[in-house]
């Protein structure tokens, strides 16, 4: 338990004064050839101390269990008599509840800076838990958006506020500053782990994130047209890679994310069964079931020698690193302006919505894990229902009619 220091009127008896402060008797007070204090009779343990120099500095005098612990607390005419007894009432508060002011600044003194959290943070957690190309995105924001607003920050200094305002600095861009601020959280989550923070501290608690409007784009009939005549001639020119092509139709026959048909490989492919067995992905282990048409695809696509990729690249043995700038001609020529590579999952998905295939099914052909994941694309099961309702109605009519 802290208490005001019994120590007070120790150092009185030996020589030391005990006066109301004010700071015109501060002022007046006499330089002497050894430093001296004098204490205040208006708040135990607060007081200050004369130095032969003429120096002055406030200080607050405590205990902390069995030991007498004197704090300075600051500069006579630096800071005002005040502005003094405000940080000591503070400080007396902290003892109040246990806590020593002291060891709290010298903690805070040595703690580390949200930079050195940082690295630790890779070390024990980006490198050993996270997927590489989560790994890659935990990093860029840390090192593009965390780090140059609060890197050189003690991370015990950090508070809510900070957090706060960093997140809005980016309102603009409400998917970029939601990422952030939980990045901030599991770094933040690990420091109170690990001992750097009190429990419970996590200043990135109750930071509401911004609204997302997730963007779903799909594509329409007649733009599946055009894109299936585009490739074709693509196809017949011979000038783009054969394994580019392949990845594109790939992704509309199969409704797989990007990184899983660039990285796939024939290891994994078990055509027997119509299935793509990846031993990773967004969602961990899963089986891709194949339609027949992807069956036919992969059937045709040439295996080359020494390479076990499915998509290949021009580096021998290398896979396709970058489909990008050949689906930025694909959607040119086809007049897709808005097109993104990750709406071709969404177009697999409203294919299979609105011909009615169920959303477990759905979620099933897609590898979601979560339920929610799926139901986004609910609302787009209306067309197929208003049919069955057509369909239905259209035949109690017919009854309601007969003669």
């Amino acid at each position: 338990m802290l208490t005001v220091s019994t120590s007070v009127t120790l150092l009185v008896t030996e020589g030391n004064a005990s006066i109301k402060l004010t700071k015109s008797k501060i002022d007046r007070f006499e330089v002497k050839p050894k430093d001296y204090f004098v204490w205040d009779t208006e708040l135990p343990g607060f007081g200050i101390r004369v130095f032969p120099s003429g120096r002055k500095k406030y200080v607050l005098q405590y205990r902390h269990g069995r030991t007498s612990r004197r704090m300075s607390i600051g500069r006579h005419g630096a800071i005002t008599l005040d502005q003094a007894k405000k940080l000591a009432i503070q400080a007396l508060a902290k003892i109040g509840q246990d806590i020593d002011p002291l060891q709290e600044r010298k903690d805070s003194r040595e703690a580390l800076t949200v930079k050195e959290l940082a690295d630790r943070f890779d070390a024990e957690h980006i490198a050993v838990h996270l997927k590489v190309s989560t790994a890659k995105e935990y990093r860029r924001n840390l090192k593009l958006f965390i780090l140059p607003a609060i890197g050189i920050m003690r991370i015990n200094d950090v508070t809510r506020a900070d957090v706060a305002k960093f997140h809005h600095d980016y309102r603009h861009k409400p998917y970029q500053a939601n990422r952030n601020i939980e990045i901030i959280s599991k770094m933040f989550n690990l420091a109170e782990l690990w001992g750097l923070r009190p429990d419970g501290t996590n200043p990135r608690r109750h930071i509401k994130k911004y609204p997302e409007k997730k963007r779903e784009r799909y594509y329409s009939q007649a733009e599946l047209q055009a894109m299936g005549r585009v490739l074709r001639e693509m196809e017949e020119e011979g000038l783009e890679l054969q394994s580019a092509i392949n990845a594109v139709r790939l992704l509309l026959f199969t409704g797989c994310r990007l990184n899983e048909i660039m990285k796939l490989k024939w290891e994994y492919v078990d055509l027997d069964n119509a299935a793509l067995h990846l031993p990773d992905s967004k969602t961990g282990a899963k089986t891709v079931h194949l339609g027949q048409v992807a069956v036919n695809l992969l059937r045709n696509v040439e295996r080359l020698l020494g390479n076990a990729y499915v998509i290949t690249g021009k580096v021998p043995g290398q896979c396709l690193t970058d489909l990008q700038p050949f689906w930025q001609r694909v959607r040119g020529r086809a007049g897709l302006k808005d097109a993104r590579i990750h709406d071709l999952r969404h177009t697999f998905a409203s294919i299979a919505v609105s011909n009615g295939k169920s959303l477990p099914m759905i979620g099933k052909l897609l590898g979601h894990t979560q339920v929610q994941t799926t139901a986004r694309y609910a609302h787009l099961a209306v067309s197929p229902i208003v049919d069955a309702a057509n369909d239905v109605t259209a035949l109690i009519e017919k009854e309601l009619s007969a003669q």
